[in-house]
């Protein structure tokens, strides 16, 4: 079906139609259950789901931070706020969530063109407030399979390296957040490249995968993409220490700064 044959269904035009479909505008709870029921779809779950996302466009936190910081990372922020379990890989860095300030800022300061400070004040406020969702009800479950690499590699000094190590031993304590790494004497693991967030949304179909690249972050969520991170977190895990084991890990990589 055509933007325009869609928009004659619906009782609006092509411009409007295009702009509800890439979220530049906003659209009604009639209007989306209208749209379903002209494109025959008959899962209410999803349905369901639109309109309560659809009801909280625009009153998000992160909308605080449109016109300063890029599309890119408020729409990271979203998937998070929406997302009832997030997994990720990470072979690099710390988790975005599991940063803290001190990081942050290191990160940001090796960035070339450097951004000027009035930026990295507001990205680092920005990234330290994405954490809260770790807190919010319903409490959403994160797992996170780290690599030693990211454990070791100082984005700024020693101090900063071990206040980072501490709060991950702190946010593995929570109920919710469960932290297992893969170190480097492990044999067979050759996905020192990977790093990725999988988001499980409030129905399956509104699962999300987030990946990064210098020049952004993508988000992708056909299902055949989604099956291939699927696999390749559960393959990750595999070659991960236990919850208790990856705490005694960590606490031994601090020790040794």
């Amino acid at each position: 079906m055509t933007a325009r044959d869609a928009a004659e269904l619906i009782g609006t035009n092509p411009i409007q139609m295009s702009h509800m479909e890439a979220g530049k505008a906003g659209v009604s709870e009639a209007r989306l259950r209208h749209m379903a029921s002209q494109y025959a779809c008959l899962d209410d779950a999803l349905i369901d789901a639109l309109v309560a996302m659809a009801g909280e466009r625009g009153g998000g936190w992160w909308e605080e931070y449109r016109g300063t910081l890029s599309h890119g990372a408020l729409d990271l922020a979203e998937l998070e706020h929406f997302a009832t379990r997030m997994r990720t890989l990470q072979t690099a860095y710390v988790p975005g969530v599991l940063q803290t300030e001190a990081y942050i800022r290191g990160l940001l300061s090796y960035r070339l063109p450097t951004p000027p400070e009035r930026h990295i004040e507001a990205l680092t406020a920005f990234r330290v407030r994405r954490a809260e969702v770790l807190e919010r009800e319903p409490v959403p479950g994160f797992e996170a399979v780290i690599h030693e690499s990211a454990l070791r590699t100082r984005v700024a000094d020693r101090a900063t390296a071990r206040q980072q190590l501490a709060y991950l031993l702190e946010q593995s304590e929570r109920p919710n957040v469960d932290i297992r790494v893969i170190p480097f004497g492990i044999d067979g693991f050759g996905g020192a490249g990977d790093s990725m967030l999988y988001a499980d949304g409030p129905v399956p179909k509104l699962d999300t995968v987030q990946i990064d690249a210098l020049h952004g972050l993508f988000l992708l969520d056909a299902e055949s993409q989604l099956v291939r991170y699927r696999a390749l977190y559960k393959r990750a895990v595999t070659f991960s220490l236990g919850t208790g084991e990856s705490r005694d890990f960590i606490r031994r990589v601090a020790e040794e700064l």
